[in-house]
């Protein structure tokens, strides 16, 4: 498992790119993350790394985290992350994480909580087609009809797809193409719609399929390659126009001559 992030989602945008594409892009604010403790397999039987995101204060902290984070001797973080990794040598408590991370990575793995809808019908939660707008059907236009069976077995199953609280959970979106990384500002553009709303936070993780599609970057290096050769086409043609322009010249003169 590889070291990851957690940025703050500020919205969605669109990009232009010299190839004539736009792509439609989501912003997120990347929070700097510190190193909070170093976690060996004496103590759970797996190496891993606590990291640290955002700022609280020390106020709205309870007596149990207080007393953790002045025994590590580490500022209060907002939120805590673990990640599993095995080379964990290359850490220690306080050392800074930032967007250099996934500086290089192509595609990456987006985990958020879902924006909450509340109860909602079986329609709208399922997707379900609904019973006959016309005559024959009084009042349960939208319902999602028979939930259970007759005498045998005679009960509603778990798992039933009904009304009921949509929306509000933790959804993975895998393989979102990195379009760009604005280390300055510590931002990252992501090809594409992320779960959550605006100024939720999101964590971010190097993709763990491995994908072989063209990215955006491979694209305008193809366009830039092609329009050099277009330049070099021309070039050629315009000297050998150029050549036999003064072979003309030179046959010309020669007949003039005799």
């Amino acid at each position: 498992m590889s070291i990851g992030l957690i940025g703050k989602k500020l919205g969605m945008t669109q990009r232009f790119f010299e190839n004539g594409e736009s792509l439609p892009v989501t912003i997120l604010k990347i929070e700097k993350a510190k190193v909070v403790d170093i976690i060996n397999k004496d103590k759970r039987g797996y190496t891993a790394i606590l990291i640290g995101y955002g700022h609280v204060k020390n106020s709205k902290l309870t007596k149990q985290m207080k007393g953790f984070y002045s025994k590590k001797s580490q500022e209060p973080k907002k939120i805590l992350k673990e990640f599993r990794t095995v080379n964990i040598e290359d850490y220690k408590p306080g050392t800074e994480i930032n967007l250099e991370v996934l500086k290089d990575k192509k595609y990456v793995d987006v985990r958020a909580k879902t924006i909450g809808k509340g109860f909602a019908g079986s329609m709208k939660r399922h997707n379900f087609s609904g019973m006959r707008a016309s005559h024959g059907v009084s009042i349960s236009h939208r319902a999602h009809g028979s939930t259970g069976q007759c005498q045998d077995p005679g009960k509603v199953f778990k798992g039933k797809k009904m009304a009921g609280h949509m929306g509000a959970k933790f959804r993975t979106t895998l393989g979102l193409e990195v379009v760009e990384t604005d280390l300055e500002n510590s931002l990252l553009y992501l090809k594409g719609a992320i779960p959550g709303s605006k100024n939720s936070f999101v964590e971010i993780q190097e993709a763990v399929k491995k994908k072989n599609k063209s990215t955006i970057h491979d694209r305008i290096k193809k366009y830039k390659a092609s329009l050099d050769e277009m330049k070099s086409v021309k070039k050629e043609k315009k000297k050998k126009g150029k050549d036999e322009s003064q072979k003309i010249d030179k046959s010309s003169s020669t007949m003039e001559k005799k």
